[in-house]
């Protein structure tokens, strides 16, 4: 890494305890910029830039779907999947409580309550991914092969 300072967020101390092989990359948050926005700051491939959704059934219990960062989640499909009635987003608030993080900023690593993690199938085709590493403005670069390692995520084919 170089000498920028990086924030020390529960994500980025969950990917070191986890003795994980990844780089972190910083670039200007854009209010309601989303993966288009980092993916052109960072000059890499939307398709790469994974997304990490906090959603929830029709219980009220949350779970983490992982996301190309230019498809969309078919929430349908995805309550089909994992055999539960609806799935919809959690307001920005519920998923902040849920996680830890603020929306724009969430990670799948070193979230505040343990949720199962679903992720579209695909992601694995993909050599090297940049997903949220706990604030906004800051992803980390990693193996596909690490993210599956550390996460455990059930693949889903979900996307549209």
């Amino acid at each position: 890494m170089s000498k920028e300072k990086f924030p020390t967020t529960p994500a980025v101390l969950a990917l070191k305890s986890q003795k994980s092989d990844f780089t972190l990359h910083t670039y200007q948050y854009e209010d309601r910029g989303g993966t288009k926005a980092s993916a052109k700051k960072l000059g890499v491939n939307e398709h790469c830039v994974i997304k990490t959704l906090i959603m929830e059934d029709e219980t009220g219990k949350p779970l983490i779907i992982l996301m190309h960062g230019d498809k969309e989640v078919s929430t349908k499909a995805l309550a089909r999947a994992i055999g539960v009635k609806s799935i919809s987003p959690c307001k920005p608030e519920v998923a902040e409580k849920h996680t830890g993080y603020k929306v724009g900023g969430t990670s799948p690593f070193g979230t505040r309550k343990a949720m199962p993690v679903y992720m579209e199938q695909t992601i694995a085709d993909v050599p090297e991914i940049f997903i949220n590493a706990g604030s906004r403005g800051l992803l980390a670069k990693l193996s596909t092969t690490e993210l599956v390692r550390m996460l455990n995520p059930i693949p889903v084919n979900v996307a549209i």
